[in-house]
């Protein structure tokens, strides 16, 4: 594996700071951008829709992302030998990190899908209950995780 690591070491690199930057960065515009412009859709029954729509195509984008990005993440700190390292903490750091962020990630889905099906029956109210959350804390959670992910990644690079 450490062959194959240094062999591909810029590529592996690579395609795991583009899943961090492209899950997390979807969150950020999401969040940040989308969620308000949003707000200015005048009634639940237009808004939640949409809003359940657009998050629904935010996890298609980022799903495949995040998968690259764990499988990159478990390669490199195989191929690195990070385990007899002194910074090996900071890889079960990262691994936890990103580990919640995905737990997060499949609740949001959960929460979204059945938000669908509460629409579909007609009851918006229980659709808004379940969409909520996603943008007020949980998108906001996983902002926060990803960018201290990033920076512990960042420096765990620098040292080694």
């Amino acid at each position: 594996m450490s062959d194959f690591v240094m062999t591909y070491r810029v590529e592996l690199i690579l395609l795991h700071v583009m899943g961090a930057v492209v899950w997390v960065g979807g969150m950020i515009a999401m969040r940040f951008a989308a969620h308000y412009a949003f707000l200015d859709i005048a009634t639940p029954m237009e808004r939640l829709p949409i809003l359940s729509h657009a998050l629904k195509r935010l996890f298609y984008i980022v799903l495949p992302f995040v998968i690259v990005l764990l499988a990159t993440g478990g390669i490199l700190t195989v191929g690195y030998g990070m385990k007899h390292t002194d910074f090996y903490y900071l890889a079960h750091i990262k691994e936890t990190i990103w580990t919640v962020m995905f737990l997060n990630l499949m609740a949001m889905m959960v929460r979204r899908s059945k938000a669908d099906k509460a629409m579909e029956a007609g009851d918006y109210k229980k659709a808004g209950a379940l969409l909520g959350p996603i943008g007020k804390v949980m998108v906001p959670v996983n902002i926060v995780l990803g960018i201290t992910a990033i920076a512990v990644g960042a420096l765990l690079r620098v040292n080694l």
